[in-house]
């Protein structure tokens, strides 16, 4: 299918031939499912074999609590050809704690690409209100792809997975061999299976689960690029989808690379909010008097790294690391300005908190080897490979087999966006993947949603999730004036919390957008959970710096 003019008619055919033969009631839902050794049998639809499984709940390990279920159904690898390969979806679940007040499935998705759902529900029955449990079913899965779910590799080496990298002219050929690299052990090691590993697909099997489970409709919460998830699967199913909250959104038309471009860009505003904050308590931290030399003392300190990396407890720091964790912490004036502060200490040579700067060090590249690997099955490079997978192969479209076009892009973006935008625009893996099966997914619908956000979002900024907003034409926003960090519900704000809970429990949408202040106290949440080591059941997105 390399041929342009015949894209809109793989995607129509594709969407087509899915919906009739998942539009099935409860009644019909839940058949004994044939042995999963058996050939899908001739049927009346083309997914009539996959929507007769009859998941086998089990407790999913002695550790985790009883009432937390896992069960593997088969979704077929290429839904253009049903009748094909099939591949595992591992899905998980806690059931109403008040089967007469059930309300449905509320599916999530922690964020991505590449990020493990199937432990969510235990993190959202720890922290949603006990009303939105009596509701739902909590409802998790591992993407396609992902974690439990036939899981990718490349078999990539850590220091391959490090790909936010900074352009350099001495280096930049050095870094384009190793996109190349990457690529093409992707291709290598999975390419039948990658080119299938898509939002798209992923939507897709959403809605094969929704059926199997015997639910007319789903509602879902996702975070981030669990957002942009949601957002296709209202466009492919908009009949579907019930109490749908969007929470820290990607903009659709910038998937992907304008997306991973929009970090440098929502970084400068931040970063002139930061001199601000800091200029006017110059007494206490001593960065400088007014925004322009808070400015000046920390490019000066970028200088110095540059020309020699700064220690911190044996630890080298060198500009790069300093401009990539500045991106993060700057979203935080408070905590940007601790940690320059410590790190103009060790600049001095004297004595500094190593917890504080640990934003600084080694920040190059985040890469994130073993961090998906929760069971021996599961490949050390899984989360890396299953993010290129979606990252390049959603909208191959949006970026350029030209390297050359890295290079002017990256030496542009480093001039307009300072901090970040040479990490962000330089070459990436994408450059030299195959063309996407389908083109990238149009969001313009009418179906009901809650887009949530942050004002002040590290990796979906404010304008990201207002472009979602206006894409989904029956949505209503609720923004969090001053709010920090990414992901908002549930924070402990009762303006923010109240709102979506209102929503999952009526399904109202607010009459207007709303808008939220922040509290000390929800900003504390953000920065707390500012962390790369969340733990898979955490009902709020992945904190890497490098996903969404």
């Amino acid at each position: 299918m390399r041929k342009r003019r015949l894209a809109p008619l793989l995607a129509v055919s594709v969407t087509a031939t899915l919906a009739p033969a998942l539009a099935t009631s409860t009644a019909t839902a839940a058949p004994a499912a044939a042995p999963s050794t058996a050939s899908p049998p001739a049927a009346t639809g083309a997914l009539d074999w996959y929507v007769r499984q009859k998941p086998q709940w089990k407790r999913c390990q002695a550790e985790t609590p009883a009432e937390f279920e896992c069960a593997t159904i088969k979704v077929p690898l290429d839904y253009r050809v049903p009748a094909g390969k099939r591949i595992d979806l591992a899905i998980s679940r806690i059931k109403s704690t008040e089967p007469d007040k059930r309300h449905g499935v509320l599916f999530s998705n922690p964020g991505g690409p590449g990020g493990q759902g199937l432990y969510m529900p235990l993190g959202m029955q720890e922290r949603l209100p006990e009303a939105v449990q009596q509701e739902y079913d909590l409802i998790g899965f591992d993407p396609r792809g992902v974690g439990q779910s036939s899981p990718v590799s490349c078999d990539l080496e850590p220091e391959e997975e490090n790909w936010l990298r900074p352009y350099k002219e001495e280096t930049f050929d050095k870094d384009v061999a190793w996109a190349r690299d990457v690529a093409n052990k992707c291709k290598e090691k999975a390419g039948d299976t990658l080119p299938h590993i898509t939002t798209r697909n992923t939507a897709r099997d959403m809605d094969l689960l929704r059926a199997v489970l015997g639910e007319k409709k789903i509602s879902y919460v996702g975070y981030s690029y669990g957002t942009y998830l949601g957002a296709v699967y209202t466009q492919l199913f908009p009949g579907r989808a019930d109490r749908f909250v969007l929470d820290s959104a990607v903009d659709p038309a910038r998937a992907w690379r304008g997306m991973i471009q929009w970090w440098a860009e929502g970084a400068e505003p931040a970063f002139d909010r930061w001199t601000e904050w800091a200029a006017e308590r110059s007494e206490r931290y001593g960065l400088g008097d007014t925004p322009k030399q808070v400015d000046r003392t920390f490019w000066d300190l970028v200088a110095q790294a540059d020309e020699k990396p700064i220690e911190v407890e044996g630890q080298p720091t060198t500009g790069d690391d300093i401009r990539s964790g500045m991106r993060g912490v700057v979203f935080s004036p408070k905590y940007a300005t601790e940690a320059v502060v410590e790190l103009k200490k060790a600049a001095a040579g004297e004595p500094a908190s190593a917890k504080k700067l640990a934003q600084f060090a080694g920040s190059e590249g985040t890469g994130t080897a073993g961090a998906a690997a929760d069971a021996a099955e599961v490949p050390s490079d899984n989360m890396t490979a299953s993010f290129w997978a979606v990252v390049c192969g959603d909208n191959s479209a949006a970026w350029s087999g030209d390297p050359e076009t890295y290079r002017q892009d990256a030496l542009e973006d480093k001039g307009r966006y300072p901090l970040y935008g040479d990490f962000a625009s330089s070459i990436k893996p994408c450059a030299f993947w195959d063309k996407s099966l389908e083109p990238a997914t149009e969001v313009n619908n009418r179906v009901g949603s809650l887009v949530v956000q942050n004002e002040w979002d590290s990796q979906t900024p404010l304008p990201s999730g207002q472009a979602l907003h206006a894409d989904l034409k029956g949505s209503k926003m609720l923004t969090v004036l001053g709010g920090e960090g990414h992901g908002v519900y549930p924070s402990g704000n009762a303006c923010t919390d109240g709102t979506v809970t209102d929503y999952l429990l009526t399904g109202k949408l607010p009459v207007k957008d709303v808008t939220c202040e922040a509290t000390a106290d929800s900003n504390a949440e953000a920065r707390k959970n500012q962390k790369r080591d969340v733990l898979p059941g955490s009902p709020l997105p992945e904190r890497a710096p490098d996903r969404f």
